[in-house]
C-alpha cells in the first residue's frame, strides 16, 4: 500500500517544490527552529493561490511548551477561524494540561471550530506522561491524526512505541511517524513501524540573493545560521522519497 508522504515547509517555495516532488500534502509553519509555529495569513493566501496541494495549518502561537494562558488559547481560536476561512485543508494544534495530559476542554473547542476541517494533534503528543491514554483521548475527541515520534527525541529511537502505537489505533485515528525520518532510513522505519502516513522535513539549502554580505550583523539569536543561508524544502529529497513509498 502507497504511504502519504507530508512534507512540513515554512514557506510557499518550499510548497511549491513540495508538489512538484510528489508529496501528498504540507505542514505549513513558521519558524521551524522553535519546531513549527503559526504561519501568516499571508503565507496561507498565497500558497492557496499558488499551489494545489493540500496544506495543513500549524496553529501553535509561541514555542516552548504546550500549557496556553488564556490569551493565546484566544490567539489559537482566531488563528483557527482565519486559515478556515482561507480554505487550508486541515487544522494542525497541540494543547497539554500543566499535569501533561491532553487538554480535553480545550482540545474540543478546537475541534468544533475546526469543522468540517480535519484535525491533526501535532507533537505535543510526545510530551504527555501516557502516550497510550493520550491516544484514546485524542480517539474520544474525535480527531483524525496524531503526529509523534513515540515519544522520543526521533522516530529512530521511538520505533517500538510507534508500532504499538500503530497497533493500538487500528483505523480509529491515524499514527502519523514524524521526526528525524529521511530519504536514508524511511524504509528501515517503515519495516518496523507500518505507518500508512509520514511527516518529514527534507530541506536543502538555497543561495541568498544578496551581494553584500556584512558579517557581523545578526538579525536574531546568535544559535542559528546564517541570514546569507537560506533554508528550504529540495524537490529532489521528496522526489527520493515518495519513489520508495
Amino acid at each position: 500500500m502507497k504511504k502519504v508522504i507530508e512534507v512540513c515547509l515554512d514557506s510557499v517555495e518550499s510548497i511549491m517544490a513540495a508538489e512538484k516532488g510528489g508529496a501528498d500534502r504540507v505542514e505549513l509553519c513558521s519558524d521551524l527552529f522553535e519546531g513549527g509555529l503559526s504561519p501568516s495569513i499571508g503565507m496561507v493566501r498565497v500558497a492557496k493561490r499558488m499551489t494545489h496541494i493540500p496544506i495543513n495549518a500549524m496553529v501553535r502561537p509561541r514555542g516552548g511548551d504546550f500549557c496556553y494562558s488564556d490569551v493565546e488559547f484566544e490567539v489559537m481560536c482566531a488563528e483557527v477561524e482565519a486559515f478556515k476561512a482561507e480554505g487550508v485543508n486541515a487544522i494542525v494544534f497541540g494543547i497539554l494540561t500543566p499535569e501533561g495530559d491532553v487538554d480535553m476542554e480545550r482540545s474540543q473547542r478546537i475541534v468544533e471550530l475546526a469543522r468540517p476541517l480535519a484535525v491533526t494533534f501535532h507533537r505535543a503528543f510526545d510530551m504527555t506522561r501516557d502516550l497510550s491514554k493520550s491516544l484514546e483521548d485524542l480517539v474520544s475527541l474525535g480527531i483524525e491524526r496524531v503526529l509523534t515520534s513515540g515519544g522520543e527525541a526521533s522516530v529512530a529511537e521511538g520505533a517500538d512505541t510507534l508500532k504499538a502505537l500503530v497497533e493500538q489505533a487500528g483505523d480509529r485515528i491515524v499514527v502519523m511517524p514524524g521526526c528525524g525520518i529521511k530519504e536514508r532510513n524511511f524504509r528501515k522505519l517503515d519495516s518496523i513501524i507500518g505507518a500508512k502516513e509520514y511527516h518529514m522535513s527534507l530541506n536543502g539549502t538555497c543561495e541568498s540573493r544578496m551581494r553584500f554580505h556584512p558579517g557581523h550583523i545578526y538579525m536574531g539569536g546568535m544559535l542559528r545560521q546564517s541570514e546569507f543561508t537560506l533554508s528550504c524544502t529540495d524537490e529532489e529529497r521528496v522526489r527520493a522519497v515518495v519513489s520508495m513509498s
